[in-house]
């Protein structure tokens, strides 16, 4: 699973770490997915996008359902958490708890655990440049 900093990190390919997950997973067999409101959070929508544009024709795009935001809303209510990016991380928390957890790809560390607390089987990997 992709936050933006993760989507950008593996799109700019500048990241040991989310080339290690990315290969680790394509290797596996394991999709990449990115929810639909991390498109929202990081897409410009022009000539910037060219890149993330290519690595997510390799990714699989999850939308937003009403059962994911209704359960975001409640993991950042848990959390104490408010705002826009409280929201795209609760929803990429979201996610990942209702398949079961997975890897979070992610530079915000501290946000996402908030939120995932509780969440079984969801691991967060920071993504160092």
């Amino acid at each position: 699973m992709l936050d933006s900093e993760g989507l950008w990190a593996v799109a700019r390919n500048d990241s040991e770490d989310a080339r290690a997950v990315l290969t680790a997973s394509f290797q596996a067999g394991v999709p990449v997915l990115v929810p639909t409101a991390v498109l929202a959070e990081t897409l410009f929508g022009d000539g910037r996008d060219a890149r993330a544009n290519q690595v997510l024709k390799k990714l699989q795009i999850v939308s937003l359902t009403e059962p994911i935001a209704r359960s975001a809303a409640g993991l950042k209510r848990s959390a104490g958490m408010t705002g826009v990016a409280a929201t795209v991380d609760a929803i990429v928390v979201a996610v990942s708890a209702g398949l079961g957890g997975g890897v979070v790809l992610t530079s915000d560390r501290q946000d996402i655990r908030r939120l995932a607390d509780g969440v079984p089987g969801l691991r967060i990997r920071a993504v160092v440049p």
